[in-house]
């Protein structure tokens, strides 16, 4: 190539701004519309993350406290009088559920009295698991979000690149000049919307596998308490029975 014509090759080149917000100004409507769509999908997740790893951190702390106040020998008439009918954790609002279910079943009398020692266990069991089950859907809410933009993302970022690719491609056609003056930006814009799919989905996936592992852990940490207390209730009925 003729030394002149590669200096106005590299200066038809350098007028190209291909900065970030360059690109998403030149690009059409359907572009930015998925550019924008990305940007809004990774803040929300990355909102989510920072609530759910947060609100975690908090329910760990929390059930530490609990499980020491439990384990302490107290009374656990005077732990519940205590924790009141707020409790601030779902271990606490297990807790609270089967003792409410305890004291209502204590408090009746009369014929049916031997019938009601019988089936009170099943009962706070019931109890438990149903306050357990709600718990951990409250803890689960908007996961469904990082699920889905982590499988969902990286394809509207390559919807948005061959969009991109083939007003590139119109564009060539339109000017007769396959020059990287002319390809160069097309293909950037194009490229820019795959990197923003792979921006929102990578951390909504790893955030995803690490909350859910972690849900799970304290799923079950509350389920043994479910089947630790309900083994000591059964106990102190057939005490007192």
């Amino acid at each position: 190539m003729d030394p002149v014509q590669t200096v106005q090759l590299a200066g038809s080149v350098a007028t190209h701004d291909l900065s970030m917000w360059a690109l998403f100004l030149r690009a059409d409507i359907i572009v930015k519309a998925v550019r924008v769509a990305l940007m809004l999908a990774s803040f929300w997740c990355w909102a989510i993350i920072f609530d759910k790893l947060m609100r975690l951190r908090a329910l760990y702390q929390r059930a530490e406290q609990f499980e020491e106040a439990f384990w302490s020998g107290g009374s656990l008439e005077e732990l519940y009088d205590r924790i009141g009918a707020r409790p601030l954790d779902p271990m606490s609002a297990i807790f609270v559920a089967a003792m409410r279910e305890w004291r209502r079943s204590a408090a009746k009398g009369g014929t049916d009295r031997e019938q009601v020692r019988l089936s009170l266990p099943q009962r706070i069991d019931r109890v438990m698991h149903v306050t357990l089950g709600r718990e951990m859907e409250l803890l689960q809410r908007n996961l469904g979000v990082l699920a889905s933009t982590g499988s969902t993302a990286p394809f509207i970022g390559l919807f948005g690149t061959v969009w991109g690719i083939m007003n590139s491609f119109q564009s060539i056609a339109a000017t007769k000049n396959t020059s990287l003056a002319v390809v160069a930006p097309g293909i950037a814009e194009a490229l820019f919307a795959t990197a923003l799919g792979l921006v929102a989905a990578i951390p909504a996936v790893i955030a995803y596998n690490k909350i859910s592992n972690d849900l799970d852990r304290y799923e079950k940490r509350l389920e043994n308490f479910v089947g630790e207390f309900g083994a000591i209730l059964s106990r102190q009925l057939e005490e007192k029975g």
